[in-house]
């Protein structure tokens, strides 16, 4: 099995067609990627893919064989990587990135303490999704990146900085706006909004949280981002859960209010490469205790 054919199979499975991937993707012919299918397939020993009606579908094993062929891409990647920073003298820039709409609380504390240790330091902001910054950190794109764990991160750590408590966004106008607190069983039969697939340790919480409450939540749209998110509670009528943190983007048209009795809670962490030598990374490190305390001081109590 050769990389080329983990590459090939990728491309097909997000693209959904041989012929929009041997295109768009690979630049190749579609008869030569459909024989290079053909030959992963039998040196795998099972069916990978399978045409359906919407196009090519990835069969149960194929779907399985997809997280690992990325896995494994990646890790070939992290190796250059590696090699190349080893190879060459540090970096005088530094790049942090931050789960988009933490900027507001994490930002300043951020920047002073790099500014403290290193005065002259070249500073790049990158504001991504979760998955994003992950992908980021595994290459050495990103220093260090306040965000979600994600699974199947080979190579990083992770520092924990706060637990976020799930609230409900509502339009200003909802009937359960009036509400002090929310009950699971008041989002029963709303129109829910859905976290989009970018945000997976989210939907993975409020789907324990509504499991655990004996709730379905139906989602009706689903939200690329925070502020889509926002934009659909308000344009549709509908509600969503989200971190507490949405109180510092919250735009007009829309409320938030705490949920009833144990709220969910998500993870806020500190990730970085443990093979990333900077020494302004280990500096900024060692003071995470402090920032994070300076951060709450500032930010907490918080009265929804």
């Amino acid at each position: 099995m050769e990389l080329r054919h983990l590459r090939y199979f990728i491309a097909v499975a997000e693209e959904g067609s041989l012929t929009h991937a041997a295109e768009r993707r690979l630049h190749t012919a579609q008869p030569s990627l459909s024989r290079q299918i053909r030959d992963l397939e039998l040196e795998v020993g099972v069916e990978l893919m399978s045409r359906g009606a919407r196009g090519i579908e990835l069969t149960p094993a194929g779907r399985v064989f997809l997280d690992h062929a990325r896995l494994a891409l990646l890790q070939v990647e992290m190796a250059g990587e590696a090699a190349r920073r080893v190879g060459k003298p540090e970096k005088s820039a530094f790049v942090i990135g931050f789960l988009t709409g933490h900027e507001v609380m994490w930002l300043p504390e951020a920047l002073r303490v790099l500014r403290e240790e290193t005065p002259g330091v070249e500073i790049t902001l990158s504001s991504q999704s979760s998955p994003e910054l992950t992908g980021g950190l595994l290459r050495g794109k990103v220093d260090v990146a306040f965000l979600r764990r994600e699974e199947q991160t080979p190579g990083l750590a992770f520092k924990c900085l706060i637990k976020e408590p799930l609230v409900a966004v509502l339009p200003t106008g909802h009937r359960l706006a009036t509400h002090k607190t929310i009950r699971p069983q008041d989002l029963v039969g709303e129109t829910y909004i859905t976290p989009t697939k970018g945000a997976p340790a989210l939907k993975a919480v409020i789907d324990r949280y509504a499991a655990k409450s004996g709730i379905v939540l139906k989602p009706e749209y689903e939200a690329e981002n925070l502020l889509m998110a926002m934009s659909l509670v308000a344009s549709t009528g509908g509600v969503t859960l989200l971190p507490l943190y949405t109180q510092h983007l919250l735009s007009p048209a829309v409320v938030i209010r705490p949920l009833q009795g144990e709220a969910p809670t998500i993870d806020l962490v500190m990730g970085y490469n443990k093979s990333n030598t900077s020494a302004l990374l280990k500096r900024f490190l060692s003071r995470a205790d402090e920032l994070v305390a300076r951060v709450l001081q500032k930010n907490l109590p918080t009265k929804i």
